[in-house]
């Protein structure tokens, strides 16, 4: 398949189906190329063939980049791969199918076009597109073919029908001439019952001629026919009348009876809910006539089956509906004690091929499905049977299967399937199983197929030779239909008929006739032109939106009022509706609303037919008017795009380097640097001390006069790091040039352990000036106040000690000796012992950098190494001897004490490592005849101060990233330059840095404060939408693609750190080796950063660091701060009262007991029906009482939320952010508000009308009791308390802050009394779902949950934990799954704490 140009031109030129088309086929395209064509031929004939050579034709105005496309419409499911293989097969078009399954049902214009640009044939079912037509989202001038397969549904308000009345048909009277060619296509122009009368024959034809504006095509010659199809040979099958057994079955009967009243006695005395009840009292009426049907029409044993098969649990065959559990059970029961029932009657030794009189006599077997078996028998020597049986009902399917599967591997030994669609309580079959079942059937792994009307339309199985017609059709239609699947060369249609009904016979005998009547019929009307549509039809009352061209039809007014209802809110208890009040006498009807719809009431006055469609159609108009129906009158709560936000993010995104760091050197003779000082102080003892360092920057940084501190994990223990400012100094180039030397030197070798790399690094820092670099200086300090530079000036010299020729010393004692060293060559050369001590050496015999530090006088080559071997002393000389091959030659000489360089870690780290002890091997003794000198003197402090650098500088540079942020927000909020940088560091610092600090306690914070901000905007300003759209609203605000791409906007990504450090990775100042290629960005208003390289980041991560910044402007600038920064990222809100505009209720003390509730709260309520809308729940119907308690529920949840966790994040400080998040949990939940509600008896005043909702409070207020009110934040109650009773407590919430001018310390104030005592960080306890989480991850034991519902509705949930070879399992029984999971893993927790207590 393919979409381009290219293919498409080779089909036209290839595969022309010219060549193999049959005569009549070229006539019914020539005709179809001329007017509109209606393709009446038989089935088996080839039409499908006819669809794509006119394709063919249409193929070239169907290239992409072009608007158009086509469509092929078929009537079922089924069919749409059929033919979108059909055509795929001859064609290079790019075919698309669509079915309900796609969730076409939720596509918005956008999705709509995306198809069309890439589409150039759609196959779909015909409602997809009356619905993408009627909502605009398709138009007819783009489409430039339509072809209607099985057209003879183009009747009354089938969707084919409505397609071409509701938009073809009304452009072309408004003249459009850009309208899509029409094809039909059917075996059966007419889809009624039979009849003699030509006249009627033609009424048909002709009303279907108009619908679709075309003209019949038929073949005039029926010789033309049958040189290329197969009839198959009509045959009646005649059976007797069955002589009922009245006795036998009126017993029967009377026992279901009995049963049936027995069943409803037992779904009256349980508890479920009224809806329920009903439903499951009518699906016991509907299992009783169904088994009576069975009964009396196919026998007693198929009555067992139908029984057996609705009783069967584990089968996917049947839905219960809107059955609970409980109903289920007691449905099920009912089958079970009927299938008791009819078995009794069944004698003992009867087997179900015992085929006589006896049979039909006790009524087992019914003398048509005898006859069905007989018939079948014929047939047993017939090799590859292929045999469709087509019945009526789907219950008759499915027992003939059984019947036959039984029958079969004794007598035929052929396979037997059913399919079927949907009945009163059967569940339809899937398309893939469907599919899958007729797949077989064509490659013969199935034989019989019993099957209702599904099959009757379009399935093409070549090699089908029997139809029988167990039922017989009720339309001509359908007779064709199902005629027409036999399809083999002497094929046989059987028809089981009554003997002596003469009536049926009749009937048959018309649909015989009907083919030639409507052909006739046809060729004689030919050349007469379509009649115009019914003038009733096509004036019929249409809405229209003209910015969008979208419609609705009085017809589809109905079920969009329907549809708009269930998109309002809901909750277990109450299910939106709309209630009709129809008076026909004074023709009048009026709609009400649920109380969440903008629109209350809707009243209309009218003398027509469809007064109820009428009043629906002014409702409809009225609901888009107010917005609650988009331009394309879909529900705004459906509507896509307020709950998805596509954004095309790139996850790799750029790293910023700040400029302060980056610059040239070399290029000018002197340079002004900014030096500070970084003051390091060791929380632990070492014999090696730390020296400060200084560093020089470009820029002064900015920081205040306390300077910077932050603490570095040492091997030790903890350090302290402080750095201050010292001020300006210029420096020579010539001095540049030696520091960067020294830098580079002594981090090189810390970083490598080597001379590797070293080398490289300093001849391209010679050989380019022109490169950006990182341009900073390193310098060791000589200590403050020691002298008039703090910088160590002799260290930094000691890089040039190889590059002088001569290093002379007056001092001559036993500390001043003269050595033996190598030189550049390799070669020995002498030197006093003091250039020796304190020096860096590289030792050519193993290839390694040591640190020297004192001479060991006295210790030579001829000493005894500590280590002896067997007991015998072992020499230096003979050690270096066997290990390296290498004579010691000056065996005077003392040895020198040394250690290798320090390892360079990430100091940065929380919780490294454990203190250790240094261990013997990082001291050694070195001959200085085995060295090279590459610096002297440099004491072992600078090497250990240095090697915690890296770690300095990154988080240095971290720190002026957060600095340059906060900056760019500055630029255009300078009010608020308050917030210190170091706490923006922790906002764009995430978990994964493994740093002491991350942003999770800010993005808590941020959370809550953003979620309360955009609540209380879109209340204010949304105040006629329900808490739907306002829920959907915010979570188009809140949501992580939305905040990734306002952070985008505001290039936020480029300074998040979500990596750990990595000492490697990291960049001494100078080096150009490493080949960073970094590029200067320059931000909004001016200010520069680099770009260093690219990296991954998730849009979460992204959208974290947003609520963490939220939630540091919040913290350290206040509300005015945090609504700054939300601003500068685009997310606008205010904190201004909006005074609530909404219909009033009178006299709300006639609803509540106002003064009594404002005593529970202690505050009085200057608007009091604020107080009722709060307890108004959505069931409550009257209409005194205009709004429930959803809206202030979404305003009084958010802000509950914001007070709490503010009240948590300044009552602990100090808490780490993993401990807000769990106090936050325990107490901002369903479960703690309940609680809190029945505990101050505010159930007594919740306004409602659900039976259910009374029920499930009373048993909670009678459990609560019991329940230890210890704790009130829920984790430890086993009960599962009504969502309603939370509901409350954050509409309550929410009226006070309406009420009080959105006064949230008064909401504090007043609400947390009634929640106290709130949880602590002592009395906390996790959640034990999340609390068995983390234990299981953090020991990697393995954890496994499953569930299932019970015969009595409950939940068994079981959770499963694999620890140290044991396994721990717990099941526990609960209403829901939630509480169940909570239940079950609390217990299994406790399992597991005490087994690890014993480990």
């Amino acid at each position: 398949m393919s979409n381009n140009g290219g293919n498409e031109s080779n089909c036209e030129v290839d595969n022309d189906d010219l060549s193999i088309a049959r005569s009549y086929q070229i006539e019914a395209l020539e005709q179809a190329l001329k007017q509109n064509t209606i393709v009446f031929l038989e089935t088996g004939t080839g039409k499908t063939l006819i669809a794509v050579m006119l394709l063919r034709r249409y193929a070239h105005l169907l290239r992409k980049p072009s608007p158009f496309f086509a469509v092929f419409l078929v009537p079922t499911v089924v069919l749409v791969k059929q033919q979108a293989e059909a055509v795929k097969k001859h064609l290079g078009l790019k075919v698309v199918e669509f079915w309900g399954d796609k969730s076409v049902d939720y596509w918005n214009a956008s999705d709509w076009k995306k198809q069309q640009d890439e589409s150039q044939l759609m196959v779909m079912t015909p409602v997809i597109l009356l619905d993408a037509l009627r909502h605009s989202f398709l138009s007819l001038d783009n489409i430039k073919l339509m072809i209607f397969d099985e057209c003879h549904h183009a009747k009354k308000n089938h969707a084919y029908a409505l397609i071409m009345t509701e938009f073809y048909h009304r452009q072309l009277n408004a003249g459009a001439t850009q309208l899509p060619k029409i094809l039909g296509m059917t075996a059966s122009l007419v889809d009624a019952k039979g009849s003699k009368s030509s006249e009627v024959y033609w009424k048909h034809i002709k009303e279907l001629e108009s619908v679709l504006h075309s003209k019949v095509y038929t073949c005039a010659n029926e010789s033309d026919l049958a040189k290329y199809i197969s009839s198959s040979t009509e045959k009646y099958r005649f059976y007797d009348p069955m002589e009922v057994p009245c006795e036998i079955f009126e017993e029967i009967k009377s026992s279901l009876s009995i049963l049936r009243q027995k069943h409803e006695i037992s779904i009256k005395n349980s508890d479920l809910s009224e809806s329920l009840m009903d439903s499951a009292i009518k699906r016991l009426s509907t299992l009783s006539t169904t088994f009576e049907f069975c009964l009396y029409e196919l026998g007693i044993w198929l009555a067992i089956k139908a029984a057996e098969a609705y009783a069967y649990e584990s089968n996917d065959l049947f839905t219960w509906g809107k059955l609970d559990v409980r109903g289920e059970t007691i449905a099920r029961q009912f089958c079970k004690d009927a299938n008791q029932v009819f078995s009794t009657y069944v004698p003992p030794d009867w087997k179900i091929n015992h085929n006589n009189q006896a049979t039909l006599g006790l009524g087992l077997l019914s003398t048509k499905v005898v006859c069905l078996i007989e018939v079948l028998a014929e047939y047993r020597h017939v090799n590859d049977m292929r045999c469709i049986i087509f019945v009526e009902r789907v219950i008759t399917a499915i027992v003939l299967k059984s019947l036959l599967r039984e029958l079969n591997p004794k007598l035929f030994g052929w396979k037997t399937e059913y399919t079927a669609g949907s009945g009163s309580i059967i569940q339809s079959q899937s398309r893939s199983v469907q599919n899958k079942i007729v797949e077989e059937f064509r490659r013969g792994q199935v034989n019989i197929i019993v099957a209702t009307s599904i099959l009757e339309e379009g399935l093409d199985v070549q090699s089908c030779n029997v139809v029988i017609r167990f039922d017989l059709p009720s339309t001509v239609c359908s007779f064709i239909q199902s005629r027409g699947r036999a399809r083999k060369e002497n094929s046989d249609f059987l028809l089981l008929i009554k003997r002596g009904d003469d009536a049926t016979l009749s009937k048959v005998e018309n649909y015989l006739m009907s083919g030639k009547i409507m052909r006739d019929e046809s060729l004689s009307h030919a050349f007469e032109p379509c009649e115009p549509l019914n003038s009733e039809i096509r004036n019929q009352v249409v809405y229209h939106v003209e910015s969008t061209g979208a419609t609705l039809s009085l017809s589809a007014s109905l079920s969009m009022v329907y549809l708009y209802c269930s998109r309002l809110p809901s909750d277990g208890y109450f299910k939106p509706y709309p209630r009709f009040d129809i008076d026909k006498q004074l023709g009048t009807c009026s709609i009400y609303f649920p109380k969440s719809c903008p629109l209350p009431s809707i009243h209309v006055s009218s003398n027509s037919k469809m007064l109820k469609q009428l009043a629906c159609l002014e409702a409809c108009k009225q609901l888009h008017m107010i917005g609650a129906l988009t331009d394309n009158l879909v529900p705004v709560e459906k509507a896509k795009d307020l709950q998805e936000i596509e954004y095309d993010y790139d996850e790799e995104q750029d790293q910023y380097v700040p400029p302060e760091l980056v610059g040239r050197i070399g290029a000018e003779p002197t340079k002004l640097y900014h030096f500070y000082l970084i003051k390091l102080k060791s929380g632990f003892d070492y014999d090696i001390p730390l020296q400060d360092i200084v560093v020089g920057v470009n820029s002064e940084l900015g920081l205040d006069d306390e300077g910077l501190s932050f603490d570095l994990e040492g091997d030790k223990g903890k350090i302290a790091a402080l750095m201050t400012y010292i001020g300006p100094s210029v420096l020579m180039s010539e001095q540049i040039s030696l520091i960067i030397n020294f830098q580079m030197t002594v981090l090189r070798v810390l970083l490598d352990g080597s001379l590797t790399k070293l080398a490289k690094s300093l001849a391209l820092f010679k050989s380019d000036n022109d490169q950006m670099v990182f341009d900073y200086l390193l310098l060791p300090s000589t200590g403050l106040n020691e002298t008039s530079s703090m910088i160590d000036w002799s260290t930094v010299n000691s890089v040039l000690f190889p590059f002088k020729k001569e290093h002379n010393c007056s001092l001559n004692d036993h500390n001043h000796t003269k050595v033996h060293i190598r030189n550049d060559d390799n070669q020995l050369r002498v030197i006093c012992s003091c250039f020796v001590e304190n020096a860096l050496v590289y030792t050519p015999h193993d290839g390694r950098v040591y640190c020297t530090m004192n001479k060991l006088n006295g210790l030579n080559c001829n000493s005894s190494m500590r280590v002896a071997t067997e007991g015998e002393p072992f020499l230096y000389k003979s050690f270096y001897k066997t290990r390296y091959g290498i004579d010691l030659l000056h065996g005077e000489e003392s040895f020198f004490a040394a250690r290798r360089l320090f390892l360079v870690r990430n100091s940065l780290k929380r919780s490294r490592h454990k203190k250790e002890k240094e261990t013997s091997t990082a001291r050694f003794e070195l001959p200085s005849e085995l060295c090279y000198v590459l610096m002297s003197p440099i004491s072992i402090s600078t090497f250990y101060s240095f090697s915690f650098v890296p770690s300095i500088m990154h988080r240095v540079m971290s720190w002026l990233i957060a600095k340059n942020l906060k900056k760019l927000h500055l630029a255009s909020s300078p009010q608020y330059g308050s917030v210190p940088p170091i706490k923006i560091l922790e906002a764009i610092t995430t978990r994964k840095c493994l740093e002491r600090f991350h942003l999770e306690s800010f993005e808590t914070l941020g959370d809550s404060f953003l979620k309360y901000a955009a609540s209380q905007q879109l209340f204010k300003d949304h105040s006629d939408q329900h808490e739907g759209i306002l829920s959907a609203r915010r979570e188009r605000i809140i949501a992580n693609d939305s905040l990734c791409k306002l952070g985008c906007e505001r290039n936020l990504p480029g300074f998040i750190r979500n990596e750990s450090f990595d000492p490697k990775t990291w960049v001494v100042p100078g080096d150009r080796s490493c080949m960073l290629n970094m590029e200067e960005l320059v931000l909004a208003n001016g200010i520069p950063v680099y770009v260093a390289r690219k990296r991954t980041i998730k849009k979460k991560i992204i959208a974290d660091v947003i609520e963490a910044l939220i939630g540091v402007f919040l913290s350290q600038g206040g509300e005015m701060a945090a609504l700054s920064f939300m601003g500068w990222l685009g997310l606008s809100a205010d904190f201004g009262n909006t005074p609530y505009i909404r219909e009033l209720t009178v006299q709300p003390e006639r609803f509540l007991n106002i003064r009594h509730v404002e005593g529970l709260l202690d505050y009085t309520f200057r608007d009091p029906s604020l107080l009722v809308e709060a307890f108004t729940h959505a069931s409550y119907m009257l209409s005194e009482i205009p709004r429930c308690y959803q809206r202030l529920e979404f305003l009084g949840d958010a802000v509950l939320d914001y007070l709490i966790t503010v009240h948590l994040y300044i009552k602990y400080p100090g808490m780490s952010p993993g401990l807000l998040t769990d106090l936050r949990s325990a107490s901002v939940n369903n479960d703690c508000y309940a609680q809190s509600a029945v505990k101050v008896e505010l159930h007594k005043h919740i306004l409602h009308g659900s039976p259910d909702l009374h029920r499930h409070i009373i048993n909670t207020v009678q459990n609560f009791d019991k329940l230890s009110l210890d704790s009130t934040f829920g984790w430890e109650s086993r009960t599962t308390f009504p969502k309603v009773l939370a509901d409350v407590i954050e509409s309550l919430a929410g009226a006070i802050l309406v009420d009080s001018g959105y006064d949230k310390e008064l909401v504090f104030k007043k609400i947390m009394p009634l929640l106290g005592p709130l949880v602590t960080p002592e009395t906390l306890k996790l959640h034990p779902v999340k609390e068995l989480h983390d234990l299981t991850q953090k020991h990697h034991y393995n954890l496994k949950k499953s569930h299932k519902r019970t015969e009595d509705g409950t939940i068994c949930f079981t959770v499963e934990v694999e620890a140290e070879g044991h396994v721990l399992k717990e099941s526990c029984m609960a209403r829901d799954k939630k509480m169940g999971e909570r239940l079950a893993s609390r217990s299994v927790l406790n399992l597991l704490k005490e087994k690890m207590a014993g480990l």
